[in-house]
């Protein structure tokens, strides 16, 4: 076995360099060179101290003028700006899962989508007080898409998944007026408020944000990942490769990106027939290979051990490789530059989604109903353009690390079932874990989430505060592009364990886990949540006493606001690396990092030193162990 060691992101950079070599060649835009046409940034976007939600301006902030033109001053603009980008996150995210509802809708026992795991089904309908004796699976599966959409405009009652919550996180919602009713309510008040004339006080606005973020987090997303579970499995610990290493030269190279499972799901099934790979053969090709950006790369993964080629800033090199036969996309982090980009060479960009329609692609309409159809019409467009490849183009990046991927909650307490001594201890708890944190073996948690952004160095942010946390023994568990930053580096490599402190060195000997557990796609943060609560009901404490912090240190989209809003609205301190447009206003800069605490027992923090953003998440985690006595 050769000796592990981590891929560094010099190394990663160097690749993408030699990439870029042969994007200019052909006259290939990239993110890179955008980037410095649009440097410096408009800084009054950065602060959040433009208006322009009426046409009376656009206003915006400056000494001269302290006001809008309505009388809106910088903290009333400043908190609408931020209630709108959370808005905007929690419809994305919450419309990901209303399009799992309809799939689940969708299922037959001889159609496209079937129920893989009917024990989840069962549980969730038990949960919600239906009844499921003498049903037929699917009839079930039914009924409970049925009650998920009505989640999403119901005209009364708050969401049911907040129930999973601690009786003491649900008394603190009820008394802040922080639970949230009807999904789509809550967006839709949410952009009420910041029409023009209506809220302009930041208590107000901050409130109505982290009430949208919870709708999100505690509905749609929580939905979007449970459902995803019963049509195409819950995940369990599965080997999986990352970086653009894991496409192959000899092969038809599909690429799926975005978010929503459906798509990617039937693809693999399709491309994974005797069919299309004797077809692909026919073609001159050995064989094909799928491999994932982004979301959707998380979401195959840990369910097919499909390999991840590269998380949100590495979408253009999987086409800059001129190995890449289709690009295939279906919503949400599509970069609209794949489709002047894929002209420059042989790749075909396909859209797929009514939501994500975009020049120079080919559009495909995909849809439960003809889910099969259009799935082989994609895979047949790839195999076949296999031929049109420029051999002088071709370049495939030869660097991948091994991954173990897909630790559901479910995957975590039957992990830690396996080192309980089953004769004395309770099992499919947590209270293994709660055991190494109250003795100190492991210090705490992190839960690592969030984006690319090329503000922040990519990737630097998420591999160096992972190798910092493990070192002091902190455990990670992470999601999303932060969870594929970990993968390509080797931080999921169980052989990772030698990186870490004596005590998650052994805690991961013991369990056979890599130091950062893989939870899965952006809308699984809600795994995070239910592992959240789990945890503070099985120690009786609050969530926000738990040694646990969350961290996106490389965010740049409106979910990731949203996202952050149900964090801490769920009790967990949230540290960030990039500001979140809120610096003009002080008002608005002393809620999110201190007043929210008030309403919820937890704030944001922001640092954009990456080495101090990790002391301060160590401080915060002793501050919390000291406080328990532990």
């Amino acid at each position: 076995m050769s000796e592990f060691r981590l891929t560094t992101v010099e190394e990663f950079e160097a690749a993408t360099a030699r990439l870029l070599e042969t994007g200019a060649k052909v006259g290939a835009d990239s993110w890179q060179a955008r980037v410095k046409n649009q440097t410096p940034h408009c800084k009054f976007g950065e602060e959040g101290i433009c208006c322009r939600i009426c046409t009376m301006g656009p206003c915006r902030i400056t000494k001269k003028a302290p006001r809008g033109i309505c009388g809106c001053d910088v903290h009333g603009i400043v908190g609408r700006n931020y209630l709108k980008f959370t808005a905007g996150g929690a419809s994305a995210h919450s419309d990901h899962g209303r399009e799992i509802c309809h799939t689940l809708y969708e299922t037959a026992a001889d159609g496209c989508y079937k129920v893989k795991d009917p024990e989840k089904l069962i549980r969730i309908a038990k949960e919600w007080g239906m009844e499921t004796e003498g049903k037929d699976i699917y009839e079930l599966a039914h009924e409970v898409a049925l009650e998920g959409l009505m989640e999403y405009g119901k005209p009364f009652g708050t969401q049911r998944f907040l129930k999973r919550a601690p009786e003491s996180q649900q008394k603190l919602w009820e008394e802040n007026e922080l639970a949230p009713y009807a999904i789509d309510r809550e967006v839709s008040r949410s952009l009420h408020m910041t029409h023009m004339g209506c809220s302009s006080k930041p208590e107000a606005l901050v409130k109505q944000a982290i009430r949208c973020g919870l709708g999100d987090g505690w509905g749609g997303s929580m939905m979007g990942t449970e459902f995803s579970d019963i049509l195409f499995g819950t995940p369990k610990p599965i080997e999986t490769e990352a970086n653009l290493g894991v496409m192959v030269e000899e092969n038809v190279n599909i690429v799926v990106h975005g978010h929503d499972p459906s798509l990617s799901e039937m693809i693999c099934e399709v491309a994974d027939s005797p069919e299309m790979i004797a077809y692909a053969k026919e073609q001159g090709a050995k064989g094909i290979t799928i491999s994932g950006v982004c979301c959707t790369s998380n979401e195959v993964a840990m369910r097919r051990g499909i390999p991840m080629a590269g998380n949100f800033l590495q979408q253009e090199n999987v086409v800059l490789t001129g190995a890449c036969e289709a690009i295939v996309v279906d919503v949400q982090c599509i970069f609209p530059a794949l489709g002047p980009l894929s002209k420059c060479f042989h790749t075909k960009f396909i859209t797929t989604s009514p939501i994500a329609q975009m020049p120079d692609s080919e559009f495909v309409r995909f849809d439960a109903h003809t889910a099969q159809e259009k799935a082989t019409q994609i895979v047949k467009m790839a195999i076949e353009n296999f031929k049109n490849r420029k051999p002088e183009l071709v370049h495939i990046p030869q660097m991948k690390q091994k991954a173990t991927v897909g630790y559901s909650t479910e995957a975590i307490v039957k992990v830690l079932d396996g080192v309980t001594n089953s004769q004395v201890d309770e099992t499919g708890t947590t209270k293994p874990l709660l055991q190494c944190i109250t003795s100190g073996v492991i210090r705490g948690a992190v839960a690592m989430v969030g984006c690319n952004n090329p503000k922040v160095r990519p990737d630097v942010a998420h591999i160096e505060l992972m190798k910092k946390l493990v070192a002091n023994d902190i455990i990670i568990i992470a999601s999303g592009c932060s969870a594929q930053a970990a993968a390509k580096a080797g931080l999921m490599d169980k052989r990772a364990k030698d990186i870490c402190g004596d005590g998650l060195k052994r805690v991961c000997e013991l369990a056979d886990i890599p130091p950062v557990l893989h939870m899965g796609s952006c809308v699984d943060i809600s795994r995070m949540l239910v592992l959240a609560a789990t945890l503070a009901k099985d120690s009786g404490l609050r969530i926000s006493q738990l040694p646990v912090v969350g961290c996106a240190p490389e965010w740049m989209s409106e979910k990731a606001v949203s996202i952050g809003n149900y964090v801490i609205g769920s009790g967990l301190d949230t540290y960030l690396g990039v500001d979140p447009y809120a610096s003009g206003s002080s008002e608005m800069v002393e809620i999110l990092t201190n007043g929210t605490r008030e309403w919820c027992e937890a704030a944001f923090t922001v640092e954009k030193d990456i080495d101090k953003l990790g002391d301060l998440m160590i401080e915060r985690i002793e501050e919390k162990r000291a406080a328990l006595g532990i």
